[in-house]
């Protein structure tokens, strides 16, 4: 099936050839989004949501294993340990997933110097810097544009590794989480100016003094001077003497003004949904509900089960086919999720499901370390019955 063009939220975006080979940011770039060109700068919950996916995945240890075991003493392993002179392993990892949470993809590079075989550095590049260029359906090179000196950079296939998510308008890049939430993220945007700007001076006052007097303009400002002087600026609990026919009338938010705060908590639990984020995970505590330990240990490992552990997985299996299978290594790439706090107790839990097993003779010793990917013993094919077991028919036998 052959498509022609492609439309997006009410724009006609350029045939699938252009689209595959133009930049993503701009087929997504309709008018209605300029009010918010930066999600990250300009709106708190998408940097907060970024900021939480990013520091949590960096938690996680990753290792490399050969055979079930780690391996931390080969050029491999001290890649990922020391990815280049500037880069810990921390921020390998952090700033990945933080580009991955914003524009859907990350790249790294192997660095000027690489020529062929097992990289020695790994540099994170921009993604918004990155042009690919298309032949014959396939990307045969990158274009990098250093954001210091504006030179372009040429970069073939085999030098780097690409993070990308799936993208049904551009099979070649990833495509922004945000995407789908440019609305929200603009009307929040937009209600929070809003919401400045009652703040600031020249905004509603928040009362009127009212007469049936006739007041000259010079009258009206002595009056407005007075009244600011003694009972604004912040102060409080004076008593207010009001001259003949004069009375206060104290103004209101409109209903309009008070439907934003509805608006805005519900884009930001929008928000929190897309990202796979639980409310407790965010410190954001829903005044109906008590903020028990049981709700918040419960949220923050569904956290870690239904949204960092599948996007731990999809790394590594973006790992396993561009860099351990593209360098033939004996090795796999593996976050080791053992010093994870938030995941303990559901450990504990499934070692006690294993011990009941072994104990029941559904699995054996060596069973259970090759489901952990954890190095096998000699004698744990072996299932050893406990002696407290008695054979059925003996046991009948005896009675009679």
């Amino acid at each position: 099936m052959k498509i022609k063009s492609l439309f997006f939220r009410g724009k006609k975006l350029r045939s699938m050839n252009e689209v595959n080979n133009a930049d993503v940011s701009e087929d997504f770039a309709v008018p209605e989004k300029k009010a918010c060109t930066d999600p990250y700068l300009e709106h708190s919950w998408a940097s907060v949501c970024v900021d939480i996916l990013a520091r949590n995945v960096a938690r996680a240890e990753f290792e490399i294993r050969k055979g079930g075991g780690a391996v931390t003493d080969n050029d491999v392993a001290k890649l990922f340990r020391y990815p280049n002179k500037t880069l810990s392993r921390f921020d390998l990892w952090k700033q990945t997933c933080a580009w991955w949470s914003l524009d859907g993809e990350a790249f790294w590079w192997f660095g000027e110097d690489y020529v062929c075989g097992i990289p020695k550095e790994i540099y994170i590049l921009n993604p918004r810097n990155m042009q690919h260029v298309v032949n014959d359906g396939k990307v045969t090179k990158w274009v990098y544009t250093d954001g210091g000196s504006g030179k372009p950079i040429f970069i073939l296939p085999d030098e780097l590794i690409h993070f990308k998510d799936w993208n049904p308008w551009n099979e070649y890049r990833g495509v922004s989480p945000l995407v789908s939430l440019g609305l929200e993220v603009e009307q929040d945007l937009l209600a929070s100016k809003q919401n400045t700007g009652l703040l600031k001076e020249g905004g509603v006052p928040k009362g009127l003094l009212k007469t049936d007097q006739v007041l000259t303009e010079t009258e009206a400002e002595i009056l407005a001077r007075t009244w600011d002087s003694k009972y604004g600026h912040g102060m409080k609990n004076r008593v207010a003497v009001l001259g003949k026919g004069t009375e206060y009338q104290p103004l209101t938010f409109s209903p309009d003004v008070l439907k934003l705060y509805d608006m805005k908590k519900w884009n930001l639990y929008t928000l929190l949904a897309k990202y796979g984020i639980p409310p407790r995970v965010a410190n954001i505590q829903d005044s109906k509900s008590s903020l028990s330990g049981t709700d918040t240990d419960s949220q923050h490992r569904a956290f870690w089960n239904f949204t960092l552990i599948p996007l731990l997985r999809n790394f590594e299996q973006i790992l396993e086919v561009q860099f351990f299978r593209r360098f033939n290594l004996p090795y796999e790439g593996i976050f080791n999720l053992n010093s994870i706090p938030e995941l303990q107790e559901s450990e504990d839990a499934q070692s006690n499901r294993d011990i009941a097993e072994i104990n029941a003779g559904l699995k054996t010793i060596n069973d259970v370390l090759r489901a952990r990917g954890e190095k096998e013993k000699p004698w744990g094919d072996i299932w050893f019955r406990p002696s407290t077991l008695i054979p059925v028919n003996e046991s009948s036998s005896e009675k009679v």
